[in-house]
C-alpha cells in the first residue's frame, strides 16, 4: 500500500463557532491561528525574571509586540507556580493601567488571572478576554465572564494555584485533560457562558512531566476534537529544554517546533514570548495549509 495515503495530514478540527468577534477583531479559526505575546507583570516570571515588570516596560513590551504582528497581548500580574500569595488588590494595579494603555491599540487585550475579582476590574478597565489557568476552580470565574462580552480561556491544572504539587501521574493524560476540559466547560456553560466565548487549553507543563506535555502535543488532535478553539502555550517551555537540553534562553526553534506541530493538530491560538519569529512561523503554517496568500509572489512568474 502507498504510504502517502495511509500518512494523517493536518488535523481541521470541525470547531464550535469558529468565527468569533472578539474585541474589535473577528477571526475564523477554521482559517486563522492568532498569536498571542505575553507581557508579565510580575517579578519572577519563569522567563524574563521581571524584565517587564515595572509598568512602562510592560506597556514598551506590549507595543512592540503589535508592531511585530501579535494578534493578542496577554498580560499576568501574577504566576501560576508555587509561591507566595499576591492581595487581589496588588494584582489589579499590576494588569489594569497595562490593559488602560493599550485599549486603543486594536489588539485583543487578555489578562491571566485565577481570580474573579481581578477578572471584573480587567473587563471594566478593557480587556477582551480572561485567561483562567486553573480551569474555573472558582466557578465565580465562569460568572464574572458571563456577564459580560469577554471570552474565557479554560486551562488544564491540577493544583491550587500558587501552591506545589506532587509528582503528577496520569492513566491516559490526554484522556483526562480532555475529561477535564469537557466537564470545566459543561460547568461554564450552566453558568452562562456562551459556546461562543469558550476557548480551551490543555496546560503543557501545569502539573504535567515533560512526557506528558511531548503526549499532550502529539495527540492534541484528541483536545481540539472537543469542538471549541484550542490555545497552546508551549513558549520556552521545561518539556522543551528538557527535551532538546536547552535552557531558557536557548529553546526558541524547540517552541517554534512544538508550535508549528499543534497547529497541524488543530491548535488556533499559539502564546509565545518571542513574537517576530512566532509570527512568521504561524504565518507560513497558515500558507502551507492554504489558509493565506503569500504576501507577494515573483518567483518564476513572468
Amino acid at each position: 500500500m502507498d504510504n502517502a495515503t495511509t500518512r494523517p495530514g493536518p488535523v481541521l478540527p470541525d470547531l464550535i463557532h469558529p468565527r468569533r468577534l472578539i474585541g474589535e477583531r473577528l477571526f475564523d479559526f477554521s482559517r486563522e491561528v492568532a498569536v498571542m505575546a505575553i507581557i508579565n507583570r510580575t517579578p519572577d516570571s519563569f522567563y524574563d525574571k521581571g524584565a517587564t515588570f515595572a509598568l512602562d516596560e510592560a506597556v514598551k513590551a506590549a507595543r512592540r509586540a503589535i508592531v511585530d504582528g501579535a494578534d493578542w497581548v496577554d498580560i499576568g500580574g501574577v504566576k501560576f507556580a508555587p509561591g507566595p500569595s499576591i492581595p487581589i488588590e496588588e494584582e489589579i494595579d499590576r494588569v489594569v493601567p497595562v490593559i488602560e494603555a493599550l485599549r486603543d491599540s486594536g489588539v485583543i487585550i487578555s489578562v491571566d488571572t485565577f481570580h474573579p475579582a481581578v477578572a471584573r476590574a480587567s473587563i471594566a478597565a478593557g480587556a477582551h478576554v480572561i485567561n483562567d489557568t486553573t480551569g474555573v476552580r472558582d466557578p465565580a470565574m465562569a460568572d464574572v465572564v458571563a456577564d459580560s462580552d469577554a471570552t474565557l480561556v479554560i486551562t488544564h491544572s491540577l493544583a491550587p494555584p500558587r501552591t506545589p504539587w506532587p509528582v503528577p501521574t496520569y492513566g491516559d493524560v490526554v484522556d483526562e485533560v480532555a475529561a477535564f476540559l469537557g466537564e470545566r466547560v459543561e460547568l461554564a456553560l450552566r453558568r452562562g457562558v456562551p459556546e461562543s466565548r469558550i476557548i480551551i487549553d490543555p496546560g503543557h507543563d501545569l502539573n504535567k512531566n515533560t512526557y506528558h506535555s511531548l503526549e499532550l502535543t502529539r495527540r492534541l488532535g484528541e483536545i481540539t476534537a472537543l469542538g471549541y478553539p484550542t490555545l497552546v502555550a508551549v513558549s520556552n517551555k521545561d518539556f522543551v529544554g528538557e527535551t532538546l537540553n536547552r535552557e531558557r534562553g536557548e529553546r526558541v526553534e524547540g517552541s517554534l517546533a512544538a508550535a508549528v506541530y499543534s497547529i497541524l493538530q488543530g491548535a488556533r491560538i499559539v502564546r509565545m514570548h518571542n513574537v517576530v519569529a512566532a509570527v512568521d512561523a504561524v504565518r507560513m503554517t497558515e500558507a502551507i495549509l492554504g489558509f493565506r496568500e503569500p504576501a507577494y509572489t515573483r518567483h518564476n512568474l513572468a
